[in-house]
């Protein structure tokens, strides 16, 4: 039978087993107008796409239910399960130290109070502790494109300087592209220029581990002409890419008009 709820063409097909434990039940099919063969939802949604909404379509009865999908919806809300799934998956974070304190908000006790007794500091109720030199672990770790291949690790300007214990041109490069990612506020390095002495005790946690840097006129007209050069290599390739497409339809078009006149001539 024609199915409304889909685009035209489709049809609907309800076959009643005759036989085994489940007879008398019956199972739903869905053909497309090519006669293609679906038998469960997931296989209609992934074939259609995003050409048909399927969110309220019950597909034993091939319409669509509004309020099933509602129903869906408030049973999801309630599913204290679903609630947990809003929470961000640790495991594509970076690894910044994570902290559960005891007390309900970050304290510090202040030994000089008259009576003695803990008192909440407010300059670190906003603040989050950070762990030094965390970039460390991120030390081994290799970028690799679609086919597996290692990519070339990326190579910084001679006036990035790294601080720290053991530090490393990979180490460098790692905390430069963590500060950009965790943080909005501008990248200039490490001020202080006691760090050097002790970073353990003057390292600024919210800066890359890196020496006071300045980026000159000189260094952004560099990078505006790469990214010109980049821009320029990418249309040429997009456009070989089209001319590459356009010779190969051609090449299937003349194909089939070989073999149609071919056919021609033998009838």
């Amino acid at each position: 039978m024609d199915c409304p709820s889909l685009p035209p063409g489709w049809k609907k097909e309800e076959v009643i087993r005759k036989s085994g434990l489940s007879a008398g039940k019956s199972d739903v099919y869905y053909f497309s107008p090519s006669g293609k063969k679906f038998r469960s939802k997931p296989q209609l949604a992934r074939y259609l796409g995003n050409t048909v909404d399927l969110s309220s379509f019950d597909f034993r009865t091939g319409k669509m239910m509004p309020s099933k999908l509602q129903k869906n919806k408030q049973r999801l809300r309630n599913d204290p399960l679903n609630q947990s799934k809003g929470k961000p998956d640790l495991n594509t974070a970076l690894p910044i130290r994570q902290t559960a304190s005891i007390f309900k908000q970050p304290v510090t006790k202040v030994t000089n109070h008259p009576s003695n007794k803990v008192k909440s500091d407010p300059q670190r109720m906003n603040e989050q502790p950070r762990q030094l030199f965390w970039e460390k672990r991120l030390q081994g770790l290799t970028a690799c494109d679609v086919t597996e291949q290692i990519i070339k690790t990326m190579e910084l300007p001679k006036g990035l300087q790294g601080v720290g214990p053991g530090n490393t041109d990979e180490t460098l490069l790692s905390a430069i592209a963590s500060a950009l990612h965790t943080t909005s506020t501008p990248i200039t390095g490490q001020l202080s220029a006691v760090v050097e002495k002790n970073p353990a005790v003057w390292l600024n946690t919210s800066q890359p581990l890196c020496k006071a840097f300045i980026v000159t006129d000189e260094d952004i007209r560099k990078q505006e002409e790469r990214v010109q050069q980049v821009r320029k290599k990418l249309e040429e390739a997009l456009m070989a890419d089209v001319l590459a497409r356009a010779a190969e339809s051609t090449r299937e078009t003349d194909v089939k008009s070989d073999k149609g006149d071919e056919a021609w001539e033998k009838d």
